[in-house]
């Protein structure tokens, strides 16, 4: 329970962290590699619901008016859930894939940072899917629901969960601004 507490407070921190950086357009881990984002795809329904909460906030603030604790409580509420909808973006943005010379770092957001090496790559290919059957060994990483790059691995690699789950995966599936681009630079010689 300890444990699992400590690494949702972990993921609070690099969600805020990411909003930092976003701002100071910095991103995280990439020195040394080539960048691919993949946030480009779910940055309006991000700003679309960071501003219906926006709103939700101001409505529920009017309709509290008279109850102060209960106001502060839901603006404390809603301010912290406006803050959490931007970091979920701002954490995609500043966390892009990396290609270096001898892996790939597959990311999403603050939750997913998974490093591959280039050695254990026995396919890659674009491959747009809008659905994906849940398998014990594939890790799926749609963005928008679909995902448009598709690695099917020599050797599984173990993938951790934000909860610390560990599981072998030997097919990663993720989503790339540039698919065609990723797929080229991974199956250069």
């Amino acid at each position: 329970m300890l444990e699992t507490l400590r690494r949702l407070a972990r993921h609070e921190v690099r969600l805020y962290a990411g909003v930092a950086l976003w701002l100071a357009r910095r991103t995280q881990g990439t020195a040394g590699g080539r960048v691919f984002g993949y946030a480009r795809g779910q940055g309006a329904t991000h700003l679309g619901l960071a501003f219906v909460c926006v709103v939700e906030t101001v409505g529920v603030s009017v309709m509290l008016r008279d109850m102060p604790t209960a106001h502060d409580v839901l603006l404390v509420l809603d301010v912290y859930t406006v803050l959490f909808v931007v970091g979920l973006h701002a954490a995609c943005v500043v966390r892009p894939h990396v290609l270096t010379p001898d892996a790939v770092r597959v990311r999403y957001g603050a939750h997913v940072d998974l490093r591959i090496p280039l050695s254990a790559i026995g396919a890659v290919r674009r491959e747009t899917r809008m659905t994906h059957t849940p398998a014990e060994d594939a890790l799926d990483l749609a963005v928008g629901s679909q995902t448009s790059v598709t690695l099917e691995l020599t050797e599984p690699v173990t993938h951790v969960t934000l909860l610390g789950r560990r599981r072998d995966v030997s097919v990663v599936r993720l989503h790339a601004d540039d698919p065609g681009g990723l797929v080229r630079a991974l199956t250069r010689p």
